[in-house]
């Protein structure tokens, strides 16, 4: 049994002669256990106490105290030994016990609700003939967890209070926090026999609390975070991304010449510009980066996605090129450009202060070249990230414009040692610059979400090329397409041969697919459904770059599949790699029991050659047999199909 003080009711008491003498009975009965005391609240004070301030603090004295005063009402009542005088105090205690602000909620032994006042149904919804018998955990928010009750009821038991903040429900529905008081009242023989709670309502509180730190972290003009919030969010990014091994980006962006609009059409206008700039920045952004108005006519934009230069470069183009529509302000038409500065990090940068000078610097280079830009801290990433924009605006013209053409390399049958077939493989003829490597635009097609455009006129182009080589009595025996996983993931493949053999009227038989491990692997069942279909329409089907990815042998059995290439990587080190010759040996032998057939990439010397024959390779290709070549190269008696 946790110690307790004596309870004044249960201690056969003097009557005081005088009123000094009931006071002192009434504020040491109050004080001493039978109602909720008030000291601990007095000494420590709430969290909320510097904002109730002594006033309130005087009023829950009153309160506090009046609680032991009703107790000590209904006993004295019982004994009928109070003079007429006395009684009115006790009337005048009850009274501002149950016209305080502060809600009471009083419960037996056995928790059941005995009594609140009118401050608890004012603040709860629930009248006392409602909450009366009932367990006051019908108030139970759900905001707490078990472990938080545990240490309340833990302290209860020990000291006889708990005082701190909890969220309860209103009978609306509502959650909102209270601070609480809550005290046991023991018997004689130390037992409870009642449970008291004290509480004021913080809502108000709480939201006074939170307009403050609004009014602190936010831009009141335009709504947005400011520098104070900005540069600690900056912080808690280059913590993260630097733990997490990833990168981001800080743009800084500051509009052109803003003094100009405050000059001409006053400070009013200039604010309206800020909000409505805010307001473009954010819809710009697209919740891919966050934004924050720095002061005056700078924002930033955080981008923590990634330290790419072409994907935060193409955003900051986006955003720019957003900013250049005319803002319409009090019916006029104001004009508003920006330029852009970034800074890549954590990566080089010692600190969230180094990125934000980083990010200062490259916003004054960028302002150098007259008209609205960006530029990344280094000149060497400005110039790529600008040469890989416009390698990507171009491209999305190349096929239109018919800048994209097809060469072809040889495939031959190492048995025979004739042609079996070709593969085409696609390059951008671009006017002015010259031939560009597919290995510096395929990948930039992927990232910019062409590359469906680009495979399907490949397909087209092969099999219309095909096509009109067999019509004119040239047959190179089959034509290999590589298809990206992004249209070989999609559902469009089957209908876009099916559309390409329809236009061409080539054989199904004459086409062969080639798809990556990657690409299979990605959503291998879909791969499978995929396979077969294209498998029961005729097509041939060649697993692309065999050992570079991680196929599963169970899942590979299951595949449709007429041939596995085995990755140029493994032919280059052949004859004298003893890891290549093993990889080579055990891809051959493991397609040759599935029934498939196996092709060498890359074959470039005679040594290579001579192995992959002696081991019983079927196909190959390579520098030795050919480089891609136009088709009208590599039938010269043929003009190019059109």
């Amino acid at each position: 049994m946790p110690k307790h003080r004596e309870s004044p009711l249960a201690t056969k008491q003097k009557k005081p002669r005088s009123r000094a003498g009931w006071y002192s009975l009434l504020y040491g009965t109050a004080a001493s256990g039978c109602a909720v005391v008030i000291d601990l609240w007095l000494l420590a004070g709430p969290p909320a106490g510097r904002v109730l301030g002594s006033l309130v603090a005087s009023l829950l004295f009153v309160l506090l105290t009046a609680v032991g005063l009703y107790f000590l009402l209904r006993r004295v009542e019982r004994e009928s030994q109070l003079d007429a005088a006395m009684r009115d105090y006790l009337v005048q205690a009850a009274a501002v016990f149950d016209s305080t602000q502060e809600g009471v909620l009083i419960t037996d032994a056995h928790n059941q609700v005995v009594h609140v006042n009118p401050a608890f149904t004012r603040i709860t919804g629930y009248s006392e003939s409602e909450i009366r018998g009932q367990n006051p955990r019908v108030l139970k928010s759900g905001y707490h967890d078990k472990p938080f009750y545990d240490a309340l009821w833990h302290a209860l038991v020990r000291d006889d209070v708990w005082q701190g903040e909890i969220w309860n429900r209103r009978k609306s529905g509502d959650i909102y926090p209270q601070w609480q008081t809550l005290r046991v009242l023991r018997n004689e023989a130390g037992e409870p026999r009642y449970f008291v709670a004290v509480f004021s309502d913080l809502s108000a509180i709480k939201r006074s609390e939170d307009e403050r730190a609004r009014l602190v972290h936010y831009d009141p003009l335009t709504d947005l975070p400011n520098r104070l919030l900005f540069m600690e969010r900056l912080g808690h990014a280059f913590s993260r991304l630097q733990a997490e091994g990833r990168g981001g980006a800080l743009m800084v962006v500051n509009l052109d010449h803003f003094r100009h609009v405050n000059e001409s059409y006053g400070h009013a206008v200039g604010d309206e510009v800020l909000r409505a700039t805010g307001k473009r920045l954010a819809k710009l952004c697209d919740g891919q980066a966050s934004l924050y108005h720095l002061g005056a006519d700078e924002f930033a934009l955080l981008y923590e996605k990634s330290a790419d230069p072409l994907r935060v470069a193409g955003l900051a183009e986006r955003v720019l090129q957003g900013m250049l529509a005319p803002c319409e302000v009090n019916e006029r038409t104001v004009f508003v450009q920006a330029y852009m500065g970034i800074s890549l990090f954590p990566q080089g940068t010692a600190g969230v202060d180094e990125v934000l000078r980083n990010a200062t610097t490259a916003y004054a280079e960028a302002t150098r070249g007259g008209r609205p830009s960006f530029a990344f801290y280094t000149e060497e990433l400005t110039l790529q990230a600008r040469h890989r924009l416009e390698l990507g605006a171009a491209l999305r013209l190349a096929v239109e414009r018919k800048e994209l053409v097809l060469y072809y390399q040889p495939i031959h049958d190492l048995r025979t040692g004739s042609l079996a077939g070709v593969e085409s493989l696609v390059r951008w003829q671009r006017p002015v610059h010259g031939l560009v490597p597919p290995g510096e635009f395929i990948p930039l097609a992927e990232e910019m979400g062409l590359i469906d455009r680009v495979d399907a006129w490949v397909m087209g182009e092969a099999c219309a090329q095909m096509q009109a080589w067999r019509q004119r009595g040239v047959s190179p025996g089959f034509v290999a397409v590589n298809v990206s996983s992004r249209l070989f993931g999609g559902d469009m493949l089957l209908p876009r041969v099916e559309e390409v053999l329809a236009q061409t009227g080539m054989d199904a038989s004459l086409l062969e697919i080639e798809v990556t491990e990657s690409a299979i692997m990605d959503q291998p069942d879909r791969a499978l459904a995929q396979l077969d279909r294209l498998h029961v329409r005729g097509v041939r089907l060649a697993l692309d770059d065999f050992g570079t990815g991680y196929s599963s042998l169970l899942r590979l059995k299951l595949l449709p599949l007429h041939k596995l290439k085995i990755d140029q990587g493994f032919v280059r080190g052949l004859p004298d790699s003893q890891g290549d010759r093993a990889i080579v040996l055990a891809i051959i032998s493991l397609a040759h029991q599935l029934g498939l057939k196996v092709l060498a990439e890359g074959v470039e010397t005679q040594a290579q050659l001579d192995f992959l024959v002696a081991h019983g390779c079927d196909l190959a290709q390579g520098y030795f047999f050919g480089r891609p070549v136009p088709a009208g190269v590599l039938f010269p008696d043929e003009p190019l199909a059109h």
